[in-house]
């Protein structure tokens, strides 16, 4: 637009001159030819004035229309940053839930955990000392064995009876074994079943010949033979008793027994 107005200058100088001059020669020029010279004049002069609000108008469209992308690019801008800004929200939200689902979830397992635990503890192995060793043994095997030696205790041989019966098939190799024969010939004894308790108290003495009560059944055994009328067999087992387990209470009572057979 700047280049346009030395042109504009320019043309209406001619413009003015030709004014000027126009009268003095009026008679080198017809009257048409004047007026058609002035017409020319008028007709670039609007051609350039045309021009000249075309290319300002170009310039003004222009200048508009980058306004107008850059006034785009910045709405854009904008937008992706609110997005952006909407989308980190919406992230965080995610990351928080996310962290408390993580810790519910922990606290569920610490839970379910423990409750497991509780629930199993009963049925782990538990260490029982008796008659001077140590051994594991399962709660339920634990639980027969003490519900069989507390029918004993109340004196209800047959319960006993049964209780270590069923014992002794379900759990043969059990820690408990050896004692169990022992106290199954006791109750046997208590029902007078004499035959059955000297198997019981042979099955130990065979069995576990060092075990704590082996005196004990030795002795037992020849009771229940003095019951059956037995005595040569109940004097043998009194003499084996003696020999076998001397210095031991039982084998004192023995001797004593034996004096009272002869």
């Amino acid at each position: 637009m700047q280049a346009l107005r030395p042109r504009l200058s320019a043309l209406a100088l001619v413009c003015a001159t030709l004014a000027v001059s126009l009268p003095a020669r009026a008679g080198l020029f017809e009257d048409d030819e004047a007026r058609k010279a002035i017409l020319d004049l008028r007709a670039k002069l609007q051609q350039m004035e045309d021009a000249q609000r075309v290319r300002q108008e170009q310039l003004s469209s222009q200048s508009q229309d980058q306004q107008s992308a850059q006034a785009r690019s910045l709405l854009d801008l904008s937008a992706q940053i609110e997005a952006l800004r909407v989308e980190i929200a919406k992230l965080r939200g995610q990351n928080e839930q996310l962290a408390r689902d993580l810790a519910e979830t922990q606290r569920r397992v610490t839970d379910q955990a423990q409750n497991l635990d509780a629930r199993l503890k009963p049925l782990e192995p538990q260490k029982v000392s008796l008659d001077g060793k140590e051994f594991n043994v399962d709660p339920e095997e634990r639980r027969q064995y003490e519900a069989a030696i507390g029918a004993v205790r109340k004196g209800d041989f047959a319960e006993a009876v049964s209780g270590f019966n069923a014992f002794l098939k379900r759990y043969p190799a059990s820690g408990y074994a050896d004692s169990a024969r022992f106290w199954l010939g006791n109750a046997q004894y208590g029902k007078r079943d004499y035959r059955d308790a000297i198997t019981s108290f042979k099955s130990l003495i065979v069995a576990n010949p060092e075990h704590p009560r082996a005196a004990e059944a030795l002795l037992a055994l020849a009771n229940c033979q003095i019951e059956l009328k037995d005595l040569k067999s109940a004097k043998r087992s009194l003499e084996d008793l003696v020999k076998a387990y001397p210095g031991t209470e039982a084998a004192q009572a023995a001797k004593e027994r034996l004096k009272a057979l002869k």
